[in-house]
């Protein structure tokens, strides 16, 4: 089983397809780093030679991956946050941020419903 930035890859997966299993690396990345490496796309990651291990991993070094770029995916949300602009409110109301609707949808935002009981009327 290979390991790269500190994630097993899944040893039965087409290597582009094993390398998107590293946060920050896409499907497009994962190509890039393989044409870098000269692996062959199609590989399963089981096959790779630990040569071909260490030229990819050197090849991922070069990127900002896993806890460093979630790091930094924190530090700007909380910088948006500290400013007081309207992205930085949203994300601290745990509102949607790029202009969704928001009386029907973004249940993945606003969580569970929270139900309101409506109002007893007044008997006569």
């Amino acid at each position: 089983m290979a390991r790269i930035a500190g994630v097993d890859l899944p040893k039965y997966k087409r290597g582009v397809i094993g390398l998107t299993y590293i946060f920050g690396i896409g499907n497009s990345r994962a190509k890039n780093i393989l044409a870098a490496a000269k692996v062959d796309e199609s590989k399963k990651v089981q096959d790779w030679t630990d040569e071909e291990i260490n030229i990819i991993r050197e090849t991922v070094r070069e990127f900002k991956i896993e806890g460093e770029l979630r790091s930094e995916i924190q530090i700007n949300i909380k910088r948006l946050m500290d400013i007081g602009c309207y992205r930085g409110i949203r994300h601290r109301s745990g509102l949607p941020l790029r202009g969704q609707r928001t009386k029907n949808n973004s249940r993945t935002r606003k969580g569970k419903r929270k139900t309101v009981a409506n109002k007893k009327k007044a008997t006569k």
